[in-house]
Formats: structure tokens, C-alpha cells, sequence
């Protein structure tokens, strides 16, 4: 049966399998970082499990914006000329809590350097946990709502560097452009070592 032709039973029920997908990659201790967006992709893997793309060959993510966990509106395309550290989490999912205080202190040490993290919070039905988990953690940034974890699945282009479980960490550059992920809970040293190099770049035309 085409999909054009599907009752809309039937496609809903795709799109919770999908989500329910995302779910069953999440906390999996996968870390070797080489799956992709499909098609050809135009990124290598380190040795760390680190995905990085070339500055030439960066492709900026389709539309990230929502409402944050505390309510405010948040696009991420209005922090182009920052480099943005997204991190998609849940209040459930163990490794995330494991990382957590690693990304509080990156994220205060490196805001005066113009680096700006967001986090995607995903497959938490109600705030309440996730809120608890930001106020345990003491996060010092934002994270959009993305119970569905819509933002998470069409929020990347295909053959890009797309968060594909939970935790997940993408890095874009000063021009809004996908440059490094992580498919593995990251210590301080490794979320430097994926920021850093991106950090260390101008923005195109500077």
C-alpha cells in the first residue's frame, strides 16, 4: 500500500514506530559515530567517535524553533554568528544525567568565548521531570520542548549529521552550519575536543 493512499491510522502509526525508534537507539551505549543521514555524506568519524565536516562542505539544519522548557520562544537561526552546541536529552535517559554537570561547566566556561548551547529535550510527556533535571543539574541554558521528538527527526537535512538517540550532541559553526556530532554521552574533555576547533573559526566574510 503507497503511503498516498494509507489510512491515517496507519500513518500514525509509522510516525510513533519512528519516534518509538529514536527511543529504542536512546541510552544504548552505541558510541562509534558512524552511522549517517543516508545517501553520500561528506564526513569522517575520529577515532573518539566524534563526526566532523569540512568548513566548505556544511549544510545549515532545516528550521529548529519551539518553545523552551520554561515557556519562552526560542530559533535557534537567531544565534547564527555563535557557535551553538545542541544537545538532545531526556529527564529518563541515564547517560544524559551522567553528562549533564559536564555540559553546565562547558557552557558557563565557554559563553564569554560567543558559544551558546540549547538543548533539545525529547520523549518527556510532562515538563515536570525535565524541569527537576534542570534545576538538579543547575543548566544554565535553554532547551526546546520536543516531547514527539519532531524536532529531532526533521530538524536535520538527509546525508547531514542528524542526532539519531538520545544523548546526542551536534555542533553548529558561526554561520549556522552543522560541523560536528556525537552519537555518545561526552565527558568534559570530549565536548571540548568537538568544540574547540569549530570555536576556533571565523565566520564566513570575517
Amino acid at each position: 500500500m503507497s503511503l498516498s493512499r494509507a489510512p491515517r491510522g496507519l500513518l500514525l502509526t509509522a510516525g510513533a514506530a519512528l519516534a518509538a525508534a529514536l527511543t529504542l537507539a536512546a541510552c544504548s551505549g552505541d558510541s562509534n559515530g558512524t552511522s549517517g543521514g543516508g545517501g553520500n555524506t561528506n564526513f569522517v568519524t575520529n577515532t573518539g567517535g566524534i563526526d566532523t565536516v569540512a568548513k566548505g562542505e556544511r549544510t545549515a539544519p532545516n528550521k529548529l524553533a519551539g518553545t523552551t522548557l520554561d515557556g519562552k520562544p526560542l530559533d535557534v537561526a537567531d544565534l547564527k554568528g555563535k557557535v551553538v552546541v545542541l544537545n538532545a536529552w531526556g529527564s529518563w535517559c541515564g547517560p544524559c544525567r551522567a553528562e549533564a554537570k559536564h555540559f553546565t561547566k562547558v557552557a558557563t566556561d565557554l559563553k564569554s568565548e560567543g558559544v551558546e548551547f540549547v538543548g533539545i529535550n525529547t520523549r518527556d510527556p510532562n515538563k515536570q521531570p525535565a524541569l527537576a533535571f534542570e534545576k538538579d543539574f543547575a543548566v544554565p541554558y535553554p532547551s526546546l520542548y520536543d516531547p514527539a521528538g519532531e524536532l529531532i527527526l526533521n530538524g536535520f537535512p538527509k546525508g547531514t549529521l542528524n542526532p539519531q538517540g538520545i544523548p546526542s550532541t551536534v555542533v553548529l559553526d558561526r554561520d549556522g552550519k552543522i560541523a560536528a556530532r556525537a552519537l555518545m554521552p561526552l565527558n568534559e574533555t570530549k565536548l571540548r575536543k568537538m568544540i574547540d576547533p569549530i570555536a576556533a573559526e571565523k565566520a564566513s566574510g570575517n
